[in-house]
């Protein structure tokens, strides 16, 4: 069964790699590849969910990489793979041929594929190559249209930022690490270490997923993520990418109340973000930076539903929320592809002038409001039975912020079908973008049955969370009463302004001012410490390495004017000796030896003639010398005696 599950993650990510190198040749087949590669892994991922394999491959010594799909995995895998085919199917229609296709279908399937790998990762090391995958790609993506300066610098906004907080994935590895009790880092054994270590392990896990799914304080990422194209925001910040770090959460919850402090820190950021994200929707007059500000805060009830323990409700909200996130951010790309505009008042009765999206539009804000029967009004209220069982309060805040949902969704609603001044300058919609978007608007439908008994029942024991509480009727009654009489409200107020400071209105619309907050605190001093290492680097360091250089240059120079002179006047003096002590030697000594030398020759020249005298061969002169020699020899003999 492993096969399945090592398909699934291999598929996507081989396709996107090969479309993405082979470029603008591979243009015209992009669409059709990626969608035939999404609809076998939406394949895959079923068969997976099903029957839960594992899979395991050698990396390095007691390391190795580990897949695996249980009940929440699997949930969430045929989650991505459906909002993924739903997206390339929009996709394929909607990105005309002049457009890179290949590289966008290409970083799309690649994205969906590290998401794969993220979610089935057993090992923290695992669910780092996916994360980093994921967040490249990511950045990819939103830059898309690189020529223009807005959207590469909205891109590098997004992924400093997630890149910042990643680094909490880190230094949990290490802590894990140097517990010495972190086994193979299994996602399930982090829990079982001890402190001071399980407090840092567990301090970088809740980073990185607050990073991720743009949580307080990282949420304006993903403001200026909304600079990328329609399909992008609809699966990154729907069913993918934002989700990682929630899910993440839903799935170490036992190292969240191993830590003690944990849990609490989770589900009350999940509060606060959802509350002033709320607000901040609900301040926004652009169409997408609305749905990104709602997006930060329906991910704060699932940030909220992991600090509770409420991990069915969590993973009932991330699947609603991905079916009406992943519709309204596609209706948005019609729109603007339409109308030219993202603006609210500039989309007055467009519903009305495309009907079928209109009708697709209202049901993805009214799931999004929270307004019953739909999949989100359920959802919540599973999650807020969890957090009513931990502290009032919690339920409380939750409560307060599916009334803000209700109020930014009919807000929508009420600008685009609103009735307007007939336009002429609209684009028809084509017609290949519609059947993507009911497919989702039914499963904003379909989904609801699944936070209801017997339903729930049979959910929660395939994510191993049997037992967990569920809401009463009179929950579900009056989140849906509240979520009503919000979006009646806000119906009949209209466009008429809030009486509210206009600082607020200000800071709402300008996200809190948590971009500017984040270069005051971060940015700006690091740029300081920059400039000030530039400046002490070229006014001291370098400074005092040029007059070290220029005090070299000095020395060699005097070397070589003084030194240099001295040792040239030693040399030639030690030349001229030596050329006057050959002078010498070859005018007296020379004639001195030669003259010995002629000396010895002359008296052995001298000798030879007087040797050669008594060679002259006649007998009896040869015998008178030797009787000669003979008596000088007795005479030297006698007189020695």
């Amino acid at each position: 069964m492993s096969v399945l599950l090592w398909a699934l993650i291999a598929l996507p990510l081989a396709a996107g790699a090969l479309l993405a190198l082979t470029g603008r040749a591979a243009d015209r087949v992009a669409p059709g590849v990626a969608v035939g590669v999404g609809v076998a892994a939406l394949g895959l991922a079923v068969a997976t969910a099903v029957r839960q394999p594992a899979a395991e491959a050698p990396l390095l010594e007691q390391l190795p990489v580990r897949l695996a799909v249980d009940g929440l995995s699997g949930v969430l895998v045929v989650t991505v793979t459906a909002v993924t085919l739903a997206v390339l199917l929009y996709s394929a229609a909607e990105f005309g041929a002049d457009e890179a296709r290949a590289r966008f279908f290409g970083l799309m399937l690649l994205f969906a594929g590290s998401m794969l790998v993220a979610v089935t990762a057993v090992t923290l090391p695992v669910l780092l190559m996916g994360w980093e995958v994921m967040g490249a790609t990511s950045w990819a993506l939103i830059g898309y249209w690189w020529r223009e300066p807005e959207h590469t610098a909205a891109a590098n906004t997004a992924f400093l930022t997630t890149r910042t907080a990643d680094i909490g994935l880190y230094l949990a590895a290490g802590a894990a690490l140097a517990s010495g009790q972190g086994g193979t880092l299994t996602l399930d054994g982090l829990a079982r270490v001890g402190d001071p270590w399980l407090s840092l392990i567990t301090a970088g896990v809740i980073a990185a997923a607050f990073g991720k799914s743009a949580q307080l304080p990282f949420s304006f990422w993903l403001s200026r993520a909304m600079q990328g194209p329609s399909p992008v925001s609809a699966l990154l910040h729907s069913a993918a990418m934002v989700v990682a770090g929630a899910y993440l959460l839903l799935r170490t919850g036992t190292l969240l109340d191993a830590s003690g402090w944990g849990s609490d820190v989770v589900a009350w950021t999940g509060a606060a973000t959802a509350i002033a994200l709320g607000l901040v929707a609900v301040a926004q007059t652009d169409l997408k930076q609305l749905l990104a500000a709602s997006t930060c805060a329906q991910i704060g009830f699932m940030v909220l539903a992991a600090g509770v323990g409420a991990t069915t409700g969590g993973t009932l909200q991330l699947v609603a929320h991905a079916a009406a996130k992943g519709l309204l951010f596609l209706v948005a790309g019609v729109w603007l592809a339409a109308w030219g505009t993202q603006r609210l008042p500039s989309l007055r009765g467009a519903a009305r002038y495309h009907r079928a999206v209109g009708v697709i539009c209202t049901v993805g804000a009214v799931s999004l409001a929270g307004l019953p029967p739909l999949s989100l009004w359920a959802a919540k209220d599973v999650l807020l039975a969890g957090a009513l069982a931990r502290d009032p309060w919690l339920y409380a805040a939750g409560l307060a912020a599916a009334v803000l949902s209700a109020v930014y969704s009919a807000k929508l609603l009420w600008f685009v079908w609103h009735p307007a001044a007939r336009r002429d300058d609209v684009r028809p919609v084509p017609g290949g973008v519609v059947p993507p978007l009911a497919v989702l608007a039914v499963a904003c439908v379909a989904l609801t049955p699944l936070a209801f008994p017997p339903v729930l029942d049979a959910f929660g024991r395939v994510l191993g969370a049997p037992g967990r509480p569920a809401p009463h009727a009179w929950e579900l009654a009056a989140s849906g009463a509240l979520a009503l009489a919000a979006a009646g409200a806000t119906w009949t107020w209209g466009s008429r302004r809030l009486p509210l400071p206009p600082q607020v209105k200000a800071a709402c619309r300008d996200w809190l001012g948590l971009e500017r907050a984040a270069h005051a605190l971060v940015v700006s001093p690091v740029m300081w410490t920059a400039r000030t290492a530039a400046t002490l680097d070229d006014r001291i360091l370098d400074r005092g390495v040029s007059r070290t250089a220029t005090g070299a240059l000095h020395f060699a120079r005097w070397t070589n004017s003084t030194v240099e002179r001295a040792v040239d006047r030693s040399v030639s003096g030690t030349a001229r000796g030596g050329l006057h002590l050959a002078r010498w030697t070859n005018g007296v000594l020379e004639r001195a030896v030669d003259g010995g030398v002629g000396a010895v020759a002359g008296a052995a020249r001298a000798l030879g003639r007087w040797a050669r005298r008594p060679q002259t061969g006649q007998l009896h002169q040869y015998l008178a010398q030797a009787v000669t020699g003979f008596t000088v020899l007795a005479v030297v003999l006698v007189l020695v005696r």
